[in-house]
């Protein structure tokens, strides 16, 4: 893990070079004070040379002014190479997570891969600046700081030294349960802002239901998990803190009482006795600041640690060999497909479905909710992968998995009943479709999903804004704007998936008609809850328990008296 981390350093070694040696100079430079206390207590103040003490105190004075200079160019451009690292992890993570296959996020929530790349980053490039940092100017400082020391007094500097393997043992202890007790702290926070985005999200459902004390419940159930995580990594951190701070204290009385033996004895003068204790500083603070820079190493380890856990999970990638399917056809098969989301295989969705789509036709699948009808639309584009005994599925006679997902996708267009649009404009989210697309090409897509005189109603036109996930506009229009987006697409295959089951009457008839424009000359695989919408489909599938049961057209399947005329019938019997 380490070298994957020191790798983030590498674009920025300059810079990290110029904030290590100004990290340096700064250490050396507190060697100024100590070293002029000793040469004062020692020399100028018992030699009388009052000259010498302003030219000394003038020397520090500038040398501090320095130190000035330095500190301010490690604390912006050392917390700049955080910064800098921070936001290239974060671009990898989200260049990798648009490359991750659904079923990765059918298991993971949204808040909970949002806290891995905000909180969890941000605390890695906290460690990313203050790590190098803290190591080599404090190993360097108790190099330094030890051999003064030594100069001042050998025997009292090694009684101190002495010491520091205790105060490591009890650090390497503690630091352990730490550890666990920051990483369990780490999960709770992902879980709190993944039950905050599912509450969020949905906080129109919640006032329509007046269920807001049941979603403070649900979001209470995270944060107590958070408390009693908190509750244990702050009692690993007191102990930790508590206990190696009462190891450096009593660094503290050992120079008081060694020291004021060796004055006794004349082992040591009252002018080196003074400038032990004022320059044990210098070795003491270091050893301290390594001490508490655990605490920052746990965080970033733990959240470089969980970077890194979605960083290892496989992405989507084209079989050997795959290659684009260049210009498509539009004629599906599925042979003898068999699929089940769950990965021992014991439950499958599909089992054994044969179909076949001449190019140009319209098929519908049809049955019960929970049959498997999604689950053949989202193979088609290769959302779910096949494994190489459960069947195939064909474009143009050729197996999808010997085909770029990339092209294979491109040459299909789904609608579907839940439309998901992004924050921005009605123009951002057709163009969508073709992002090179010109204004022209926008405006005629628009028209052709009866959407253009709704949007010229708007002040803005084109460029109103419809807010987060379209909330600004209705469910039917959410709807024309997703056939639009298809509309420029211009795909080979349509996959309407339930297009219109979610809309009023009124509102069905034009979202039909923009459907029944957008299917001309396509390959169209239509699951639909209202039979009425597919009864001139060229074949109808019923699917059943992920099985097809029945498949013909509309008058053959109504002759047969089977589960479609039992549906059909059951949808029309009030009417």
């Amino acid at each position: 893990m380490i070298k994957r981390f020191i790798a983030y350093y590498r674009p920025h070694k300059l810079l990290f070079g110029a904030d290590m040696a100004a990290s340096l100079l700064i250490s050396l430079l507190g060697m100024v004070y100590p070293v002029m206390t000793n040469r004062l207590l020692n020399d100028f103040i018992p030699n009388r040379a009052y000259r010498s003490i302003i030219i000394a105190g003038t020397c520090v004075l500038v040398l501090y002014f320095i130190r000035m200079l330095l500190r301010y160019f490690v604390q912006y451009q050392g917390h700049m190479i955080g910064t800098y690292m921070q936001a290239q992890m974060r671009r990898e993570l989200f260049d990798h997570l648009e490359r991750l296959p659904f079923s990765f996020f059918d298991d993971n929530e949204t808040g909970a891969i949002m806290s891995r790349m905000t909180s969890d980053l941000f605390e890695v490039s906290e460690l990313a600046h203050h790590g190098p940092e803290n190591i080599l100017t404090c190993s360097v400082m108790i190099l330094l700081s030890f051999g003064y020391l030594c100069t001042i007094n050998v025997w009292l500097t090694l009684i101190i030294f002495a010491c520091v393997p205790l105060l490591m043992i009890v650090s390497i202890h503690l630091r352990r349960k730490m550890r666990d007790a920051f990483r369990e702290r780490r999960k709770s926070n992902a879980v709190i802002n993944a039950a905050l985005e599912s509450s969020i999200t949905g906080v129109r459902v919640t006032k329509a239901y007046t269920n807001a004390g049941r979603e403070l419940e649900k979001f209470e159930v995270g944060n107590q998990m958070y408390i009693d995580a908190c509750a244990s990594s702050y009692s690993a951190m007191g102990k930790f803190h508590s206990s190696t701070s009462f190891i450096t204290d009593v660094f503290n009385v050992i120079i008081l009482i060694a020291g004021g033996l060796f004055l006794y004895n004349g082992s040591i003068n009252f002018g080196e006795y003074s400038t032990f204790i004022v320059s044990v500083n210098l070795f003491i603070a270091p050893v301290q600041t390594l001490i508490q820079f655990m605490e920052q190493w746990q965080n970033g380890a733990t959240g470089f640690r969980r970077f890194n856990e979605i960083m290892d999970v496989p992405e989507e990638e084209d079989a050997p060999g795959a290659e684009d399917i260049g210009e498509v056809r539009g004629e599906v098969e599925l042979r003898d497909v068999s699929f089940s989301y769950e990965k021992d295989g014991e439950r499958d969705v599909l089992n054994h479905v044969s179909l076949k789509i001449d190019k140009g036709s319209k098929t519908a699948l049809v049955g019960p909710s929970g049959g498997g009808k999604t689950t053949i639309c989202h193979l088609i584009p290769n959302f779910y992968r096949l494994d190489e005994n459960s069947g195939s599925i064909l474009i143009d006679g050729r197996d999808i998995r010997s085909i770029t997902m990339n092209s294979l996708r491109k040459s299909i267009g789904i609608v579907q009943q839940d439309v998901f649009l992004f924050g921005g404009t009605i123009r951002d989210n057709i163009a969508y479709g073709s992002l090179e697309a010109s204004d022209e090409q926008i405006v005629e897509a628009a028209k052709k999903a009866n959407l253009h005189d709704f949007v010229m109603s708007l002040p803005n036109g084109y460029d109103t804004e419809i807010g987060e996930r379209g909330i600004k506009l209705s469910g039917g229009q959410k709807q024309r704007v997703s056939i639009a987006r298809v509309f420029l697409k211009n795909p080979a295959i349509l996959i309407l998936d339930e297009a219109t089951s979610a809309l009023d009457n009124t509102t069905e008839v034009l979202i039909q008609q923009a459907l029944d424009e957008l299917c001309k000359g396509r390959t169209t695989l239509v699951v639909a809850h209202r039979l009425s919408t597919i009864r001139n489909a060229d074949s109808i599938a019923v699917v059943t328990e992920g099985k097809i049961t029945e498949f013909g057209t509309h008058d053959q399947l109504m002759a047969k008296g089977g589960v479609y005329r039992e549906l059909y019938e059951l949808q029309f019997r009030n009417m």
